[in-house]
Order: structure tokens, then sequence, then C-alpha cells
């Protein structure tokens, strides 16, 4: 076995050998070619710390002063990214700092251009400076209100323009990136320009100073419709000059920037998924993606091992001084990073990763630097200086957001002390408001100020609203018919005796007349006659009465002979009636907030109390009142998926007639409509809450016993009546989410 490891390792020597000398023949090549280009040489850079945790980094040219930088800076990882054009590097390659937020200082030099890179901890502001020959860069402990740059030198044509003589903003656009990331882009008229970008909550703020704004260019714009994070820009003009621009975004993403003479871009970009960053969700098993390796060794230091895969994986390996050992493999064909898993595995070691940076030691050891910094950063928090700022609130109040912040704390809103949670405070900060001005008072290490304020930022935002619009359509159908007849005989008879025997009607009560047998003398029609007996057999003159109740025509007929009368009338009425009622109210609320609107009248009525009679008027009269309104009462929920979730009360009232009360006078019958219920519906879909539908039919017929059911002759002795109503009522209601540009 060991006659077959010397080849393979005096192999892998050999190539390792042929790569570096590759690699230094092309970095020779390289260097050639940007000393022939560079007219500038970037000398050498240090540092020096100031309070505050602020570094002051000097970049030293040795051409003379240094040429206009072009500085961008990225979110993720933080860092401050500035290229010298046309210059050489002859400083070192990385220079550790590792203070305040300033982790380390790189220059690399490619294609006679230098970049020197600033590598930060966290998020942090900065202000350039040129001082003879050296660029003079402050890096502050965390990120201020806005980035400043000066210059400080003798000459004044290296004196950076102020907001009177700066270049104007000639132009701010908006593209959409191939991976679906937005690009801000802000045009100006000239060179001279400052920006500074940093994040607060869901919202991007960059400050321009040293540039004038047009008052074309204080604009919103809405940039929805490009399907990236971006979802709007505010620009407007600076408090202290300059301008201000707020770009909001949504979800989350990666920002980076960066200037030239005479623009500057943001771009905001989709955050990669979990498993491109390397992070799994629970249960997910590990996914390679690296080079496939083979491996087959006999006892080969653990060390050993390490370096093949870094010169395969081509990263950055750090690897602990406490590591150490003999790891025999055999591995045919797999990706580098499950080989290097399994090393670690195999070792009892652990890794964690910075970049392209992967450092190497055991599990205990990792694990104990973890811990000691925690310590040292609760600690840093415990000896922190306390700041005081102040955050006004727009949309919120700051008494809700004061006790939100303190939720857990046994010293309530208001920040006062007493042990236990302290909700979204460290242990020694308070926060405290001001009603009249709706400010919040923050107390606090500077950290936490600033992770209050994108807590706050998130919080206090505009509340969503909707517009609820809803429809109440009642609609009804009445058809009536009624057929009637009445009909009389009439009669005289003179018998052998000499009298007379009539059927004749004769005046009644209230001028009706009756049917009446009389019996007398010869002259038994005359007002005098006596011996007169008149018997009363009906009402009407008619021997069957059942006319319609409310004709509408009447067809009669007389049939007179020598001693007989005989008089028939037909009537009819057909009634037909179609109606409407629509009732469309709407309503405005904000998202979770009770809306209610009422419009109807109320119905006045007298009563009687203490009567002693107990008839209407005797007693002591009340006004009393009963509602007859549309009233509509909603609460919608806006959700996740932009959909509405609506608890919806419609009610429609209306006043039917009066009822007559005994001994109380008369008081209102109310028809009531109503319908409560909670439904989820699409933002603009009409949706139907419910419905009533009513059928009334009726069939009445008024007949003579026996004779009304005779065939065809029953139709003299007998009244119909057929009633066919119907009415149906029906409740649509649509919700709207109003845009920010409508609020």
């Amino acid at each position: 076995m060991s006659n077959h490891i010397q080849p393979v390792r005096g192999r892998a020597m050999r190539q390792a050998r042929r790569c570096l000398l590759t690699g230094l023949l092309m970095a020779a090549a390289a260097w050639a070619g940007d000393a022939v280009a560079a007219t500038n040489t970037l000398k050498g850079i240090s540092y020096d710390t100031l309070p505050g945790g602020k570094v002051e980094l000097h970049m030293n040219f040795a051409g003379g002063p240094p040429p206009q930088p072009r500085i961008f800076t990225t979110g993720n990882p933080p860092r401050i990214a500035v290229d010298f054009a046309d210059t050489a590097n002859a400083a070192p390659r990385h220079l550790d700092i590792g203070k305040g937020s300033t982790s380390g200082v790189s220059a690399v030099s490619a294609g006679g251009r230098t970049r020197v890179v600033v590598e930060l901890m966290r998020d942090a502001s900065y202000a350039t400076r040129v001082d003879g020959n050296d660029l003079v860069m402050t890096v502050n402990n965390g990120t201020a209100a806005q980035t400043t740059t000066t210059a400080a030198t003798v000459d004044p044509t290296k004196a950076l323009p102020s907001a009177m003589n700066g270049p104007s903003v000639s132009s701010i656009d908006f593209r959409r990136g191939p991976n679906g990331e937005g690009r801000v882009l802000i045009g100006f008229s000239g060179a001279g320009a400052d920006a500074d970008m940093h994040r607060e909550g869901g919202k991007l703020i960059v400050n321009l100073n040293h540039v004038k704004l047009p008052a074309e260019q204080a604009q919103r714009l809405d940039v929805l419709d490009f399907a990236t994070p971006v979802q709007s820009i505010t620009t407007r003009a600076g408090m202290g000059g300059g301008a201000h621009m707020e770009i909001d975004f949504k979800g989350n993403v990666e920002t980076s920037s960066y200037q030239t003479a005479d623009q500057y871009v943001v771009e905001v970009a989709p955050k990669k998924d979990a498993v491109a960053d390397g992070k799994l969700a629970k249960g997910q098993p590990q996914a390679y993606s690296g080079t496939r390796v083979t491996f087959n060794f006999q006892d080969i230091p653990v060390r050993a091992a390490l370096q093949f895969i870094a010169e395969m994986s081509k990263k950055n390996l750090v690897v602990a001084d406490s590591v150490g050992g003999s790891v025999t493999l055999r591995l045919v064909n797999v990706p580098w990073d499950q080989a290097l898993d399994v090393i670690l595995r195999a070792k009892g070691l652990d890794k964690r990763s910075d970049g392209n940076v992967i450092w190497i030691a055991p599990q205990q050891e990792l694990a104990n630097y973890e811990q000691n910094l925690a310590e040292a950063r609760l600690k840093a928090e415990d000896t922190a200086e306390l700041v005081t700022d102040y955050v006004p609130i727009s949309y919120g109040k700051a008494a809700d957001i004061a006790k939100l912040l303190t939720s857990g704390s046994k010293g309530g809103a208001g920040g006062s002390g007493g042990s236990g949670s302290r909700g979204f405070l460290s242990p020694r900060g308070s926060v405290s408001y001001d009603e009249r001005t709706n400010t919040l008072l923050l107390n606090e290490t500077p950290d936490k100020v600033r992770e209050l304020r994108e807590l706050i930022g998130v919080l206090d935002r505009p509340v969503q609203q909707v517009l609820i619009e809803s429809r109440i359509v009642v609609a009804t159908d009445d058809f009536t018919r009624e057929l009637g007849v009445k009909w009389g005989v009439q009669a005289l008879h003179t018998t052998s005796g000499g009298n007379v025997i009539t059927t004749a009607p004769q005046g009644g009560a209230n001028g009706a007349g009756s049917m009446a047998i009389e019996r007398g003398n010869n002259n038994s029609g005359a007002p005098n006659a006596t011996n007169v007996t008149t018997y009363q057999t009906g009402a009407g003159g008619f021997n069957v009465n059942l006319p319609a109740a409310n004709p509408m025509g009447s067809f009669g007929l007389a049939i007179l002979g020598a001693n007989y009368l005989v008089d028939l009338e037909l009537s009819a009425a057909q009634t037909e009636g179609r109606g409407e009622v629509i009732s469309s109210p709407r309503v405005i609320t904000a998202n979770q907030q009770e809306a209610v609107i009422r419009q109807g009248q109320q119905i006045g009525y007298v009563t009687y109390q203490n009567s002693a009679t107990g008839s209407a008027g005797s007693g002591t009269a009340t006004v009393q009142f009963k509602d007859a309104v549309l009233e509509l009462r909603v609460t919608p929920t806006i959700t996740a998926d932009s959909r509405v979730y609506l608890k919806i009360n419609v009610k429609k009232d209306a006043l039917a007639k009066f009822i007559d009360a005994p001994g109380s006078g008369q008081v209102p019958q109310i028809d009531t409509r109503e319908i409560n219920t909670s439904v989820l519906v699409d933002n603009g879909q009409t949706v139907v809450l419910g419905g009533i539908y009513e059928i009334t039919k009726a069939n009445t017929i008024s007949k003579v016993p026996g004779l009304g059911d005779i065939p065809g002759l029953g139709a003299l002795f007998r009244k119909t009546v057929k009633n066919n109503n119907k009415a149906e009522l029906l409740i649509f209601v649509t919700p709207r989410i109003l845009s920010e540009t409508l609020q």
C-alpha cells in the first residue's frame, strides 16, 4: 500500500508546483501590464483608531495625489469598495483591523485598475477626504444618518462642490435585471455628487448630498408592474439640502450600490433560497454540488487531506493548530464538499464559512469560541454607552408602539425600571413617548437603537383601506284576478180571489233594496193598501249577489216579461304589478376597523299610559320612535394573499302599516330584512351573500252550496278570486383594496 501512496502523492505535489508556477507567471504578466498602463501607484494602507469605534484608513499614493475614486457599497456581506483607475498596487494584499465595525482591508490590482475593499462586520457609513497624497476614509461604528464627503487640502481644485454649485439630478429611472432584481438609476448632470445608502425596515434610504433636485424630479414612481422586490420610489428635497430618496421593497432581499462620475445605481435583488445559501430546512438532506474527486489514501495526515481538498475546490481553508491525526480515505467520484464533511465527521471536527474562507477546528473549540464571542457581545452591551434618540411616529400612536416595545416588561410603557423580561429593550434601556408630538423617546445602546428603528419602521406603516360596495335588490311581482256574478228574478201573480202576490225590491237600511212577499187586496202595490204583510227574504234585490270587489268592468242583461223580470250582471277585475327597489350603500374603512353606514327614517307614534277608561286618548300620551333604516355594518380583514375577509351585517327595514293597539292608539308594523354573515372574497370580486325568494298563491271561491257545483250552470252561483304574488331579496357585496396612491 505504501508503494502505491508515494507515486500518487508525488504526482499531486508535481501538479501543485506546476499550478503554482503557472499562477506566478500569470501574476507577473498581469503586473507587467499594470505597470505599463498605470499612471499612479497605491503605495500602502494604514489605519488609526478614533473615539467611538471609528477607524481612519490612509491610502497613500506614490505618484502624486490620489485619482478620483469610484466608491460603491454592498449589503450582504457588508463591504465598501473603492476603485482607482490607471493605478497599480504596491500595498500588502490584506490588512487585519478588527476595530469598531471594520474587519479588515484588501487591495487587488488587475487590468490597470486597483480595488480596495473595506470588509465590515455590519453596515456602516463612511466619509472621505483628500490629504496630500493620501485618500483618508473614516469608517463609522455603524450606520449614521448620512455619509459626508469633505476635502481637506490647500488645492482648491480638489475641494468637492457644495449643494449650491454641485450637479443636478438629471434623471431617475428604473429597470428590471435578468434575474428579477430591481435597479434604480440616478443620473447627474456632472461629477461631484455624494451618495449614501442605508436600510431602515422595509425601506432603503438614499441621501444625495452636494446635488440639486429639480422640481420635476421630486416625485413618486410606482414600479409594481416590473415584478421586482421594489414597490415604489419616492424622491423629495432633503431637509439640509440635497435630495432624499426612499425605496420601498417587499420580501427578503440583498442590496448593493455603486457610483460612477455621473450616475448612482442601487440594486435590490431577491435573496437566494435557503439551499443556495447553505441553509437547509428541518429534515431536508444535505445537497452537495462540488467538483467530484477520487481519494485512495492509507493513514494520510488529516492536514494533508484538507490541503488536497483546498487545492481541488480552490477554496481558502484555515486549519486550527489543534487539528491533527491521520485518516484512511477511499472515496470514488464524490463531490469535494461531501468529502470534506466525511473527514470532519471522522475526526470530530467542524467548519465555519465566511465568504470563500472556511475555518476548520475541533467542535468543542468552535463552540467555545462562539460562546466567548456571545459573552463578549453581551458584556459589550452591558458596558456600552447609552444614547438618546427621538423617533417621530407618522401613522400609529406613539403610546401603542411604546407599549408593544415593552410588552412583557414589568416596567410597562414608558420604560420604567423593573426586573424580568424587557420586551424588545436591553436591560438598561427605556422608552417613553410624547403624546403632543406623537414621538417616541429611546434611551438605549447605539446598536439597540438601530434595531429598534428598523422594528419601528416595520410597525409604523399606513394601514390599508378597503372600499365595500353593497347592493340590496327587492323585486316584487303581483297578480290578482276576480270573476263575480249577481242576478235576481221578480214576478207578479193575481189569485182567483183577487189577491196579488208579488216579489219586488223594497227599500232597506242604508238605501239597500230587499226582496219581499206581499199579500193584500186588489191594490197591493198602492201606498195606502190595507192588510199587507211583508216578509224580508234577502238584500240587494237579487237572488244571487256575488260580485267582484273592485270590478274593472261589468256586463248586464235584463229579461222583461208580462208577469216577471230577470236581471243578470257579470263583473271582473285583473290587477298586475311589478316593482324593484335597489339600495346601494358603500363605505370606506381601514383594515380591521368596523364601519357603519345608515340611511332611513324614524317613525313616530303615540302611546297612552295610565288610561282610566282603557281607550286611546284618555291617559298620559308618550311619543315613541321606531327605526326603519338601511344599514351596512362591516369589518374587513386583508389577508396575506390580498384577499378580504368580511364580517358583515346588512339590514333593510321598511314601514308596512299602522295597526291598532287597544288603549294605545296605533303602532307601526315594520318589515325587516337582515343578513349577518362572514365571507372570504377576492379583491374586486362580487359575491351574493344571500337571498330570499317568496311565492304566494291563493285561489278563493265563494258560492251557493250545491248550486255552485253544478257543471256549467254553477258559474251563476259562485265568485272566484285568484292571487299569485312573488317577492325576491338579493344582497350583493364587492370589496376593493385601495392602493397606496388612492389613500
